[in-house]
């Protein structure tokens, strides 16, 4: 096996993790940066990220990074680490497509004592089950005698300028003890805040998801809450504020949930439980519950404008933010979706706006443009379904005029005071 001086890196997706990770790994050594998006190569060459996360300058300030798409370039380097995305199909079964992809092209680069760390979310048993054999198949080289694997799950938060990722402390596993202690210790270069050595792989794959899927049943409660109190006639945020004055009362929101972590990843964990036979019952149930919200919100919006007389059919509706998150450019499978979909069915005219997200990517997922402009005294609603900061600094007095006389505007994050808005979660 390699001493930890002697690794050459190359990580293998550029996306939200594996980029802020080449970034940070160029600080003290040559890394190479692969990914099989040509655009996305030639857009980092110039130093352009079109998720935002990094400027010009971050991206060209690391010298010891050779952006490429060429897999010969992948030949010189004996340490792997895989980034790609692991999102779900439309039946919220594991899509482990680029997984095995990336896999079976790191499996032909392979030399002996070769590491190969996976960072992409999974379900407890998949890189030994899943990549592993293809690792083996195609380098002819044995598991854990020829070559070694890791497992160190991605916490990136996009959008989060304050915990980055030399700022959250991080999980790395071995599939044997001293392949453990070099994973360790090669994550210990970048990780300020420190590393948890997991006893195994299958560990560190089951912490990831459980994470995610902690947040997602206390969101869904959270979300549940707030649809009875909405019948009930009390405003959920009172009630939050007034149960946080307990010192251990967990301060969650309710909201769309989405993005590829709390919306995805208790799927994982629900596909391997019943592989196994085991009926997972609560985990599910929250989905349930968050993946309704898109239905929820709509609804309300309809029912409110319907109680003021304002004509649903051929209104005007504003989607103020279509990212999964405030502050972030990321707008896969953000909860806005579901939202958009529910008003199209009844002939609503949908304008969308998020000067923050991708207007290409936007129209590749709703088939039509953002608005760049917002006119006054247009919209029968709005709906402001992501907390950017740029929308908090618009005003509530801006927003208002944006819309007709009668009109409905629907806070879904809080921003702005009770009083200011005419519907709140």
């Amino acid at each position: 096996m390699y001493k930890l001086k002697n690794l050459e890196i190359a990580i293998i997706g550029l996306g939200y993790v594996g980029l802020p990770l080449a970034l940070e790994f160029a600080k003290k050594r040559s890394v190479i940066g692969f990914d099989i998006d040509n655009k996305r190569i030639e857009e980092l060459i110039i130093g352009k990220d079109i998720n935002q996360e990094f400027t010009k300058k971050n991206i060209l300030e690391s010298s010891l990074i050779n952006f490429t798409n060429d897999q010969d370039d992948l030949e010189i380097a004996n340490c792997f680490i895989i980034t790609v995305p692991t999102p779900v199909d439309s039946s919220n079964k594991p899509n482990l497509n680029a997984l095995i992809k990336a896999s079976e092209i790191v499996s032909k680069k392979l030399k002996k004592d070769s590491l190969v760390i996976y960072e992409s979310t999974v379900y407890p048993g998949c890189v030994e089950e899943k990549c592993v054999p293809i690792l083996e198949k195609f380098s002819n080289l044995n598991f854990n005698k020829d070559f070694f694997c890791g497992y160190s799950p991605e916490r990136i938060n996009p959008g989060d300028k304050k915990y980055t990722i030399s700022n959250i402390k991080k999980i790395t596993s071995g599939s044997t003890p001293q392949t453990a202690n070099l994973v360790d210790e090669l994550y210990q270069e970048i990780i300020k805040v420190g590393t948890y050595k997991a006893p195994s792989i299958k560990v560190a794959e089951a912490a990831k998801v459980i994470e995610n899927t902690q947040r997602d049943l206390n969101i869904a409660l959270i979300n549940e809450l707030s649809m009875l109190f909405s019948k009930m006639n009390i405003d959920t945020k009172e009630v939050l504020d007034a149960a946080s004055s307990k010192w251990n009362f967990l301060p969650f929101k309710p909201g769309l949930v989405g993005g590829h972590c709390i919306g995805v990843d208790p799927y994982y964990l629900t596909h391997k439980a019943e592989s196994i036979g085991y009926e997972p019952k609560v985990i599910l149930a929250g989905r349930e519950i968050n993946d309704f919200m898109g239905s929820h919100v709509s609804s309300t919006l309809l029912l409110e404008m319907k109680k003021k007389n304002i004509s649903i059919k051929d209104s005007n509706i504003l989607i103020m933010g279509l990212t999964f998150k405030e502050n972030c450019a990321d707008i896969r499978n953000s909860g806005v979706k579901n939202v958009i979909k529910e008003l199209e069915k009844f002939g609503c005219n949908l304008d969308l706006y998020d000067p923050i997200a991708n207007s290409e990517e936007i129209y590749k997922t709703y088939s039509t443009h953002p608005i760049n402009e917002i006119n006054n005294n247009k919209y029968d609603g709005i709906i402001i379904a992501v907390a950017h900061d740029i929308f908090k600094s618009l005003g509530i007095e801006t927003i208002t005029n944006f819309c007709k006389k009668d009109h409905i505007i629907y806070d879904l994050k809080y921003l702005f005071n009770k009083e200011e808005v005419d519907l709140r979660l």
